[in-house]
């Protein structure tokens, strides 16, 4: 399996900042997404940011110039800076991958989507 294990979530003043990072562990073959959903009670989940393995980024509007993803292919994290938070953006953040599984004799599995636990992100003064 693939796990994925966020951290960074918190309590944040409107118009302050917080760093979102997930890792990714397990028997990986290669993670070809990565990203960051969040979801509010009651709500949809929806898409907040993800990037691919070579780099491209797909970023929803709501939070395009206050919100950067990046990823290190290398250690299979991937991290959100949120700047200029609003309370709107106030969710739970589940981080995202989809990923294809290492097997025995070092094939690949199929391509499966992965979820983090989630972690609380609040914005109050």
């Amino acid at each position: 399996q693939v796990q994925l294990v966020e951290s960074g979530g918190g309590l944040v003043q409107p118009g302050g900042s917080l760093r979102l990072s997930c890792a990714a562990s397990g028997s990986i073959f290669s993670i070809n997404v990565m990203g960051w959903y969040r979801q509010a009670p009651g709500k949809q989940r929806e898409l907040v940011a993800t990037i691919s393995s070579g780099g491209s980024t797909n970023t929803a509007d709501s939070v395009k110039g206050r919100f950067t993803i990046s990823r290190d292919n290398g250690k299979n994290t991937v991290s959100l800076q949120m700047n200029s938070l609003k309370p709107e953006d106030a969710d739970v953040y589940y981080c995202y991958g989809k990923a294809w599984r290492l097997l025995t004799g070092g094939t690949r599995s199929e391509m499966r989507e992965y979820w983090g636990q989630g972690t609380q992100v609040t914005v109050s003064s």
